[in-house]
């Protein structure tokens, strides 16, 4: 059986929008955004024009340095990003399952620490749609 790697909402709300959401529920939540890609300028910009795409990284120092300490390989795979693009003329907001990590790492018991930021990653990516 295969596992999902994501979790993908659509919103009604318009692409800009939904990136302010997302910068919004992140801050609530006490997490952080690092940074926010736009993608599809970067790539539009080198040639090849594409529909909006943003990823915006997220981040809380407490959860990321707990699970750091655990296996600093970890850190290939942080900060948690958050894909908000639109397909079609609707808009999308997803992001990777946390819970994953625990596949890449499974020596390190870090499927409770997983399983938090998870629930507060979803909850910020249900809320902003």
């Amino acid at each position: 059986m295969k596992r999902e790697f994501h979790y993908t909402v659509k919103t009604s709300k318009s692409f800009d929008a939904a990136v302010r959401a997302i910068e919004q529920k992140t801050a609530e939540k006490a997490f952080r955004v690092l940074h926010t890609h736009d993608v599809a300028a970067t790539l539009t910009e080198k040639g090849f024009p594409r529909d909006p795409l943003k990823i915006v990284e997220i981040c809380n120092a407490r959860y990321a340095s707990e699970v750091l300490k655990k296996d600093i390989n970890i850190a290939f795979m942080l900060p948690c990003p958050v894909a908000i693009y639109t397909q079609s003329g609707t808009t999308f907001i997803g992001t990777m399952l946390p819970s994953n990590l625990v596949e890449f790492s499974p020596e390190t018991n870090i499927d409770e620490l997983a399983s938090k930021v998870e629930q507060v990653v979803l909850g910020i990516t249900s809320e902003a749609k």
